[in-house]
């Protein structure tokens, strides 16, 4: 495909120098539906980031539009607050019934804000106002959100240097097999909650991805998060799991941690909740975290209405029947293969791969790599991205509706990237 930049225009000369993602993609999108985009050129783009992991279910998909369509020609709430409408508390029983109760999960909800750092920061606040403490463990190469109390347990020296001020309350612990299995699981984290004299402050509570996503597709093992889960019930420590990028379906369950057999404290959720695109997150916890006092945390955009509609038609399209998470590890069965004989090919480049359901990484012994291999796949109509404190790790994040053909054209396309950048 030859693509022609764009030239200059408003969005160098008028747009901050902080923009990223165009800058890997020198292109002007214009219409887009299901796994792939159309630039204003014609050229068309198989689409494997799907906005971050906020579209589990494509771009467009008709299912949500028609609902989304239906609701403002009637002239549906748009703006809500936190005022009690229909597309809420549509949302609600369905999130209750489709996801909550099939799980024997009491958690309640709390619509934070539009965002997902808005959702950590509700954690770390209940967590805190609960505990009646202020550290917050997290874990190396976490990525939790751009506002400065998600900056605190985030990893990337980039990122928290942006903050431009102390990043304070928030102490890293090894992640999964951060030291390559040579020192047994939470040996530190334990000696030190114990011992008095290592300065580590109680925490409120811990914050972890099941895989860290922005942290190079770490994958936590299961019995590693049953451990955790254990700690702090041990230390009295509330677990906080951030699935924002990896629940709705990412991994195959509905929710990330379901296949380590856990029940965090608190969730947060974004992205894809609102299966749309459209900026809503969740935070859910248990009943008895419920301490709130009214208005002690709110917000303009937490009653995004449009985005309870199609956050409610994705539930009950997807996951009423059980067929999305068997359909994501199917298709993760078939892009583990394609990884394995890519792999194979580029052994000799210390190529390897690792992630769970439809998200995954693969990494070369020349970090490098990574940047050029997702150039040239964009050069011949693939949009991957990298990710990893390095940019080290190619990063597969497909739509969930992806087809088996869309898959097979997207990863024959990711191998001849990395077969023509060896």
């Amino acid at each position: 495909m030859t693509i022609t930049p764009p030239a200059l225009s408003v969005f160098e000369t008028l747009e901050s120098e902080v923009r990223s993602y165009c800058r890997g993609w020198p292109a002007v999108f214009d219409r887009a539906q299901g796994a792939r985009l159309t630039d204003e050129d014609g050229h068309t783009y198989l689409d494997f980031f799907a906005g971050a992991g906020s579209l589990n279910y494509g771009h467009n998909n008709p299912v949500l539009k028609r609902a989304l369509l239906d609701y403002i020609e009637r002239d549906g709430i748009t703006h809500g607050l936190d005022m009690a409408t229909t597309a809420k508390r549509a949302f609600l029983e369905s999130f209750q019934n489709v996801v909550l109760r099939p799980r024997d999960l009491p958690y309640k909800v709390m619509f934070p804000g539009p965002t997902g750092t808005n959702a950590v920061e509700a954690a770390l606040k209940l967590a805190r106002k609960v505990k009646g403490r202020e550290s917050i463990v997290s874990f190396t190469n976490a990525f939790h959100g751009m506002s400065l109390g998600s900056l605190a347990v985030t990893g990337n020296a980039f990122k928290r240097a942006g903050a431009g001020i102390p990043l304070v309350h928030g102490t890293p612990m090894p992640f999964d097999n951060y030291l390559d299995g040579r020192v047994p699981d939470f040996l530190w984290f334990e000696r030190l909650l114990e011992d008095q004299g290592s300065g580590l402050n109680k925490p409120a509570a811990v914050i972890v991805e099941t895989v860290q996503g922005e942290g190079g597709i770490n994958v936590a093992r299961p019995e590693w998060l049953r451990a955790l889960r254990e700690l702090c019930d041990r230390q009295d420590m509330l677990l906080i799991v951030d699935d924002i990028q990896m629940g709705c379906g990412r991994t195959g369950a509905f929710f990330s941690f379901e296949e380590a057999g856990i029940t965090p404290d608190i969730v947060t959720l974004s992205k894809s909740i609102s299966g749309y695109g459209l900026p809503m997150s969740l935070c859910l916890f248990m009943p008895e975290l419920d301490v709130w006092g009214p208005g002690e945390h709110n917000g303009t955009f937490r009653g995004n209405n449009p985005a309870f509609v199609t956050a409610t038609a994705a539930l009950d399209t997807y996951w009423a029947d059980g067929q999305m998470e068997k359909q994501t590890i199917a298709r993760g069965e078939q892009v583990e293969q394609a990884l394995l004989a890519i792999c194979d090919e580029n052994s000799a480049y210390g190529a390897h791969f690792r992630g769970r359901g439809l998200v995954w990484g693969m990494e070369f012994t020349d970090k490098a790599r990574a940047s050029a291999v997702c150039a040239r796949a964009f050069e011949l109509g693939l949009l991957v991205e990298t990710s990893g404190p390095r940019s080290e790790v190619v990063k597969l994040l497909p739509p969930l509706t992806v087809t088996p053909d869309e898959l097979d054209e997207g990863l024959r396309t990711l191998a001849r990237a990395v077969r023509e950048t060896a």
